[in-house]
């Protein structure tokens, strides 16, 4: 195949996202002051020009640089003057011509080019070729509906293979690079092949395009269809009357569903299980499995919740309002407000408050929730035995519902409410599963962000939620869970509490809720106080309220019966309304006892006194314990005798005293069950002074555990036991010397009353103790 080059001088027309093939006619309208004078030269001069496509359709004023080296010599056939300013041109491609060298670029671009002629020659091969252009061609017709089919016929007239490709590229939708990839392709069969190439490559594009634009038909005319024959049904129930129907009831709940603030993932779940429901028949019992399901789901406040009151100075006036004392609970809810309204955002607290019955645990988590402004949600856990019940049942079973930690959040209807678990430590375990386990999940901060009941089956946030949980104890409580949980220790109250409690909180509740006023009820307050001292004894104010309530109810009876007009209850007449005292107030002995020591011990409702008893009997060494003491009670008084016989010529004893005599250690009312490890020195002591027979002073109460070598070991519950000690009237109290840190958390109404000594030795304990040394005589 030859190829003809000749060399000419021609002005430059650059074209912006247009590119001229030889043999094309089109029009172009020219804009730019440099174009325009490019077009008066070529009208000046032969009419020819040159026109060369520029890389970048945003140029303006493009460079040399700019423009592509191959380009195409063209005729200019017309020209007309918009009334725009622009000139609209005629043109028709003669051949292709290579840029060699710019002559002139201020007014306009005239170049030196070397125009390329082409033989069109005709082998089998490039026939072949030409066949398979025309079919990939035609296919592609086929597929576009962008091109008239007139335009097939207009190409395969076409006997020049060079022309033929030019054609059938000016009429594909090309990249620039690639149409100029075209033109820069000189060699005509390599030129077909390139172009067969792009030809293979949009035909597969366009049917790519067919099959996406075919599967979204259907599924719009699925969408379609399905909406109409909804819209038919609603019509015929409507005409019917048949509201009750199944697809009405899942028009409704699609309602609630549109309105329903949850997760992308819930209402994808949600809408899943209503089409579920739309397919089951109306008599099938899944159906309202389904639907109770749905509307569990529905239900829950997934992003719901209140806007916490950060106000400190409003949150205190509430707690102080609710609640007299407990100023320990008080300061860490302040905190936790002070901590929210610094960070904004802070994973709910797990407060464990721990005391005594009757101290007001359970209503001080109602007086947060009123301090925070929040829902308050309480539930008891005392005897729940099943997993289930904190986990929810699988909706495998029949009857299956969740668990009562989503079903509080459902009652509170917002995401974070103040969440009370009541008697967390009377929680059991049977075959069922293990609930305390389970809570591990609930009052761990870092797992409860996704919570997983397995009736919802779907993560719910509780982090968000305030737990509190209240319990009497803590060694009934798996320490794994109470690692998770911040104790707050709430003790029993000092009497002088009692009395500002009853004259503030209990008596005005009382006379509210019997329809009593203060002018036709009152009480003295040395009525209440001998409430209290002889009628009461406990760590809490629950007995306390509930005897105030059975003055109320015999001041209503004589108000009613008509029998007085104003009932007022005084120290002399409480006896009338109550009966005979029940507890004796006072010193904890008439007397100095001899063999008889006080003891200080702590139980779930609070300290109480212990008197232990020895008694010295003829015989052979026997040692008795009675009183149903534990096994390390039991241990306690064994420490003390074997401490006592390694003393025994020092305090005057008879070194044979236990070859001679049996011991009996007793401990009242023995009906309770009693043990613990603070009875060591209280035992020690009884059993020094029935050995020695010097009394043991009335006054003195003691706690404390022994070691063989008389070291006086620390304890528990100091308050509780101080308060107790302060309630029996004792004047001084003895403790170990390792709790003196404790001391502050006495309160000080009481420490006044009180002369607390601490001791680390049992030599100490029995000078303090003891109304005189053994070694002297009486």
């Amino acid at each position: 195949m030859a190829v003809k080059e000749e060399e000419r001088v021609l002005p430059l027309l650059p074209l912006r996202g247009l590119l001229v093939y030889p043999s094309m006619v089109l029009h172009l309208d020219v804009g730019r002051e440099r174009s325009v004078k490019a077009l008066e030269q070529a009208m000046v001069e032969d009419d020819l020009i040159l026109l060369a496509t520029q890389h970048e359709v945003q140029l303006e004023e493009p460079t040399p640089e700019d423009i592509y080296k191959m380009g195409t010599i063209a005729r200019v056939r017309q020209m007309l003057k918009l009334p725009n300013g622009t000139i609209r041109v005629l043109v028709e491609g003669l051949s292709r011509a290579r840029l060699l060298e710019f002559l002139e670029t201020e007014s306009h671009y005239r170049v030196r080019v070397r125009e390329i002629i082409q033989e069109e020659v005709h082998d089998i091969n490039v026939e072949a070729l030409m066949r398979s252009v025309l079919d990939h061609f035609e296919q592609y017709l086929r597929l576009s509906k962008k091109m008239s089919p007139e335009t097939l016929s207009g190409v395969s007239d076409i006997d020049e293979p060079g022309r033929l490709a030019d054609v059938v590229a000016s009429h594909l939708p090309l990249k620039m690079e690639d149409k100029q990839q075209i033109l820069e392709t000189v060699e005509i069969r390599e030129r077909l092949e390139t172009l067969l190439s792009m030809l293979n490559n949009e035909r597969e594009v366009l049917e790519l395009e067919r099959k996406i634009s075919q599967r979204v038909k259907k599924q719009m005319e699925k969408t379609q269809k399905e909406y109409y024959l909804r819209e038919q049904m609603k019509a015929i129930q409507r005409e019917l009357g048949e509201k009750e129907g199944r697809l009405g009831e899942v028009e409704e709940l699609r309602e609630q569903l549109a309105q329903l603030e949850a997760p992308a993932d819930v209402k994808e779940r949600i809408e899943k299980e209503l089409q579920r429901l739309e397919k089951i028949p109306t008599s099938s019992a899944e159906g309202g499995v389904i639907r109770t399901y749905v509307e569990w789901l529905l239900e829950l406040p997934w992003l719901k919740q209140t806007e916490d009151d950060l106000n400190l100075k409003k949150a205190e006036r509430i707690l102080e309002e609710d609640h007299y004392g407990l100023e320990k609970a008080k300061e860490r809810v302040l905190e936790y407000l002070a901590v929210q309204k610094m960070v904004q955002q802070l994973k709910g607290p797990i407060l464990c408050l721990v005391g005594p019955p009757g101290v007001g645990k359970t209503s001080l988590g109602r007086s947060i929730a009123r301090a925070l402004g929040r829902q308050f949600v309480r539930i008891s856990l005392g005897g729940v035995r099943d997993e289930a019940e904190i986990r929810g049942h699988r909706r495998t079973y029949v009857g299956a519902m969740p668990g009562r930690i989503i079903q509080g959040i459902k009652n509170a209807g917002t995401s974070n409410p103040v969440f009370l678990l009541d008697e967390i430590d009377k929680m059991t375990m049977d075959f069922r599963g293990d609930p305390a386990s389970a809570l591990l999940e609930v009052l761990d901060p870092e797992q409860n962000k996704t919570f997983s009941d397995h009736y919802i089956e779907m993560p719910y946030d509780l982090s968000k939620v305030m737990f509190i949980t209240t319990a009497n104890t803590l060694h009934t409580i798996p320490q794994p869970l109470l690692d998770r949980m911040e104790t707050l220790y709430i003790s029993g109250y000092t009497e002088i509490e009692k009395e500002q409690i009853a004259k503030e909180y209990l008596i005005p509740k009382q006379i509210k809720e019997h329809g009593l006023t203060k002018e036709n009820f009152q009480i003295h307050k040395e009525a209440i106080r001998n409430v209290i001292r002889y009628y009461t004894r406990e760590a809490g104010v629950r007995n306390l309220e509930r005897t105030f309530g059975k003055l109320a109810r015999k001041g209503v009876k004589q108000l009613v019966s008509g029998d007085r007009k104003r009932v007022v209850v005084t120290a002399k007449n409480l006896s009338k309304y109550l009966g005979p005292e029940k507890f004796r107030y006072g010193k904890a002995e008439e007397t100095n006892p001899t063999g008889a020591a006080t003891g200080l011990a702590w139980t779930a409702a609070g300290g109480d006194t212990l008197t232990i008893e020895v008694s010295v009997l003829p015989g052979k060494g026997k040692l008795t314990l009675t009183g149903k003491l534990g096994d390390v009670m039991k241990e306690s008084a064994q420490a003390a005798f074997s401490y006592i016989r390694s003393r025994a010529e020092e305090w005057k004893i008879d070194p044979e005293f236990n070859e001679k005599n049996d011991i009996h250690i007793h401990v009242p009312e023995g009906a309770i069950p009693k043990d613990g490890p603070s009875a060591g020195i209280t035992m020690a002591t009884a059993l020094v002074s029935a050995l020695t027979g010097v009394p043991v002073s009335r006054e003195v109460g003691m706690t404390g555990e022994i070691t063989l070598r008389g070291r006086v070991l620390p304890i528990g519950g100091l308050k509780e036991k101080s308060l107790a000690a302060h309630r029996a009237g004792l004047t001084r109290i003895l403790i170990p010397k390792e709790n003196e840190k404790d001391l502050d958390e006495i309160p000080k109404s009481v420490s006044k009353e009180l002369k607390i000594t601490p001791v680390s030795h049992m030599d100490e304990v029995l000078k303090l103790a003891l109304v005189r040394d053994p070694n002297e005589s009486d």
